[in-house]
Parts: C-alpha cells; sequence; structure tokens
C-alpha cells in the first residue's frame, strides 16, 4: 500500500504530456521538493490515517471514524480561552440577546471550515501553499504578516488564559509570567505527541475538549438558566436596548469564533487522510465525511459557548460590583477586595469570571472553571503552533527541522506575551481581550478572500469549484 501511494505521488509530481496533468482532479498539484522528501521531520503528516475500503454503504461509520480528527483539531479554536472570555462578557453585558450572533457565527464558520477542508482534500495543498503558488511576491508576503498578526493576537489570549487558569488553581502562587512559563515548555511536550501516532494526538484533544465539556456544563447545570429566554437569544435576532458596549462585544463574538489562521489550519489538517486525489469518487466522499465531522465538531463547540454565555447571562446580567462584594463577603473570598462597594455594573473577564463563580456558588465552581479554561487554553496554544507553522511554510516555503520551526512559531508569539504578563496585573487583562478579539475580526478577509477566491476556480478546483 505504502508502496503504490509514493508511486501515486511520484506521478502526481511529474509533469506529463508535455506538462499538462491528466486524470487529475486540480490542475495544480503539490510541488516535488527533494529537500521535503529527505527531510526526516514533518508537520504532523509522519503517517497518514488509512480509510477503509470496499465499504458499498452510502454512509459508514467506519469511514466516518476514520475521517475523525481534523475537524475536532480544528473545532478547538472555537474554544479557546478568547472565545470563553467573549462568551461570558457576552452574557454578563448582554444576557441572553447575543446568542443569535454566536449562532450564525458559528454556521458561516462551519461553511468557511467546508470550503478549507474541500481545498485541501481536492488539491492536496493547504491554503498557504496556494497562495504561494498563485499570488505574487508582494501580496503575498502581506498576506503572510496579516496571518501571522492574526496568530500572534490569538496566541497571546491563549497563553495568557492558561497561566490565569494556573494562577486561580494555584491560589494566587504561580504569577501570571510563570505560568506563561510553564505554558510554552508543556507545549513543546505536547506537541511532540505526534510522534507517537497521530491517532494518538487526535484523541489526546478529544480528552481536552471533553474536559472542558464536562467542566462548563457543569458550571451551566449548577447555574440552571432560563431556557425559555436562552431559545429567544438563541433564534430571534434582536438586542432590544443594546448600544455601543453591546455593539462591541457582538464584533467581538464574530473575531472570537471566526479565526482566519483556522481557515489555514484545517485545509492542512486534511491532508492526514491517504485520499486518492486521481480518484473522483474519493474524493467526492472525502469531502462528505469531513463535512459531516466538522459538522459535529463544531456543534459539541457551540454548545460549550451556550453553556458559558448562559451562566454568565443567568448569574451575572444588570449585577452590580456591590452585589457580588456582599456575595463574596458572605462566603469569605480572599478575592473580595477585586469589586468595589460601588453600583456600576459588573465587568467580568476570565480571571474574574472564575472568582465570581467561587463567590456565589463555592470554591468547587472556581476551581472546575480553571479546569475547563486551561484545558481550552492548552489545546488551542498547541493548535495554534501548528497554524504557524504550517503557514510559515506554506508562504515562505521553509523547510526546517521539526524542532527549529516549533521553536521560532512559538517565539514570534511569545516575546508579546510575556511582556504582557510581566507587566500587568492578572485583574486588569479585560481591555486588552476585547481589542484581540475585534483585531482577529479585522483580519478576517485575509483569510476570506484566499479561500473564497480559490475555492471558486475552475483551474485549482475543476469539478469541485464553487457554485454561485
Amino acid at each position: 500500500m505504502k508502496a503504490e501511494q509514493d508511486g501515486d505521488l511520484l506521478e502526481e509530481d511529474s509533469p506529463q504530456d508535455n506538462g499538462v496533468q491528466t486524470n487529475q482532479y486540480s490542475s495544480i498539484s503539490p510541488p516535488a521538493s527533494p529537500v521535503a522528501q529527505d527531510e526526516p521531520f514533518s508537520t504532523y503528516f509522519e503517517e497518514k490515517v488509512h480509510i477503509p475500503e470496499n465499504v458499498s454503504q452510502v454512509f459508514s461509520f467506519r469511514k466516518l471514524w476514520a475521517f475523525t480528527g481534523p475537524g475536532f483539531l480544528m473545532s478547538i479554536a472555537y474554544l479557546d480561552p478568547g472565545n470563553i472570555e467573549s462568551d461570558l462578557q457576552s452574557g454578563a453585558k448582554a444576557g441572553f440577546k447575543l446568542l443569535w450572533v454566536l449562532l450564525g457565527a458559528t454556521i458561516i464558520g462551519l461553511l468557511l471550515q467546508r470550503l478549507a477542508a474541500r481545498l485541501g482534500v481536492v488539491t492536496g495543498m493547504h491554503l498557504a501553499e496556494v497562495c504561494n503558488r498563485q499570488y505574487p511576491t508582494v501580496p503575498r508576503i502581506i498576506l503572510w504578516l496579516m496571518v501571522e498578526l492574526a496568530i500572534i493576537g490569538s496566541d497571546m489570549q491563549e497563553v495568557i488564559g492558561c497561566a490565569i487558569a494556573l494562577n486561580l488553581l494555584s491560589v494566587g502562587r504561580i504569577p501570571l509570567w510563570a505560568g506563561v512559563l510553564i505554558t510554552i515548555t508543556d507545549t513543546f511536550v505536547f506537541l511532540f505527541l505526534d510522534k507517537y501516532g497521530l491517532r494518538k494526538l487526535e484523541a489526546f484533544f478529544g480528552f481536552l475538549i471533553t474536559v472542558m465539556a464536562i467542566s462548563f456544563g457543569y458550571e451551566y447545570v449548577l447555574v440552571k438558566p432560563n431556557q425559555a429566554e436562552l431559545l429567544k437569544g438563541m433564534f430571534l435576532p434582536y438586542c432590544a436596548g443594546c448600544g455601543p458596549l453591546q455593539l462591541e462585544q457582538a464584533v467581538g463574538i464574530v473575531g472570537a469564533v471566526i479565526m482566519p489562521h483556522n481557515i489555514y489550519l484545517h485545509s492542512a489538517l486534511v491532508k492526514s487522510r491517504e485520499i486518492d486525489r486521481k480518484n473522483k469518487k474519493e474524493v467526492k466522499e472525502a469531502n462528505k465525511y469531513f463535512f459531516i465531522e466538522s459538522t459535529i465538531a463544531l456543534f459539541i463547540s457551540f454548545l460549550i459557548n451556550v453553556f458559558v454565555v448562559a451562566v454568565f447571562a443567568q448569574a451575572f446580567y444588570n449585577k452590580t460590583n456591590a452585589d457580588v462584594n456582599e456575595s463574596c463577603n458572605k462566603t469569605g473570598s480572599p478575592h473580595t477586595d477585586l469589586f468595589p462597594l460601588n453600583n456600576k455594573t459588573l465587568e467580568v473577564d476570565i480571571y474574574k469570571g472564575g472568582v465570581v463563580l467561587g463567590c456565589v456558588f463555592g470554591p468547587a465552581a472556581l476551581y472546575i472553571w480553571a479546569i475547563g479554561i486551561l484545558a481550552a487554553g492548552q489545546s488551542s496554544t498547541m493548535t495554534g503552533t501548528y497554524s504557524g507553522q504550517f503557514v510559515m511554510e506554506g508562504f515562505l516555503n521553509l523547510r526546517w527541522s521539526r524542532f527549529a520551526r516549533v521553536l521560532l512559531t512559538r517565539s514570534i508569539a511569545i516575546t508579546p506575551t510575556l511582556l504582557v504578563a510581566i507587566f500587568q496585573d492578572v485583574q486588569h487583562l479585560t481591555g486588552m481581550n476585547d481589542f484581540l478579539n475585534v483585531l482577529q475580526s479585522m483580519q478576517l478577509p485575509f483569510a476570506l478572500i484566499p479561500i473564497l477566491t480559490f475555492t471558486s476556480l475552475t483551474s485549482i478546483m475543476n469539478d469541485f469549484a464553487n457554485g454561485l
């Protein structure tokens, strides 16, 4: 099987019929690269998952299981600490009124992820590699810089989210900067899990998503949100009495959910499955199963996001600092001074959110919240690092050793993150997270335009190009 596959790859990479490739469902194919073949390291693809053959049913759970993995890794970007913070602020500032924005953004995100997966399956290349092939030097470099900016912004939220979770779990003994260093170190360790097998790495991400679902689901059951209000907020696009504050929150939700670098990531992750790109039926089948898997993954991520919004909408919407101060006093919380005795509307972030839950619902709620944030931050930090590697390799055609690539991609984001951790107090990070979520929204066109352009071109996608 391996020999046949290698033969297919050599066939694809060699020009045929005077440069015209035949029996191919994309007019561009992965470049032959002796450097890449000689290198013993690769990003994520040291093995490819075999797809069961001779399954004649219209739908096969065996095949779906074989394709399951990339969509769940992609969905982690919908559950990173930036998303969680956006969710809790949405609930605290607007109640259930912005749930429809979250639903709409997730549906649009699913459609874009479907295009990303389809591009990777049909062409055998991820979005950054296609950009490298199709765009001239100057726009390509600008595009790369914009995507790197989005990755740095997202990475800052993820690493600092982990650091805040460690601070909460250690009752303040681990300062923010130390949490950042711990997160970076263990990310290096976890990233080498794929040396033990691709499926084991995907199972580890599945475990982290399960931890998030249990943690935030526990908070949801504890608070018992009003289900009628929740459904109304989810399916009725209204926002009665909303102002600039809620509008900024809505923009932040879109930026937190639809992340530009995640589109690049998903188009690369689908390359981890054995698909014969010369066989139209196989390509069509892969597109179908990847779409089903992405739908399931994003549905689960949407539910987890809803848990967080609903908890803070039910328990803390229209609450004042004085209300929370009173609750903290009753439970003897050491964090009472975070909430001054005034009638200003309560403002929460990931850190204060955990503290408030602890004050109102007991210490268990705080620690379970922190565990969920830690799982969210750790998993999204790892997928963010993969995004950085794929983007850098694709746009710049870098062929480095695995360790050098990981070191460089982590270093790009780590400097600003460490500076924030050293000079910023753990209790005053709300403004930064709001800014970074809006930044993600502003970076969206730099992923949307390429993915919509390339998946609409018949010269690239052939029979799988987008319709009107």
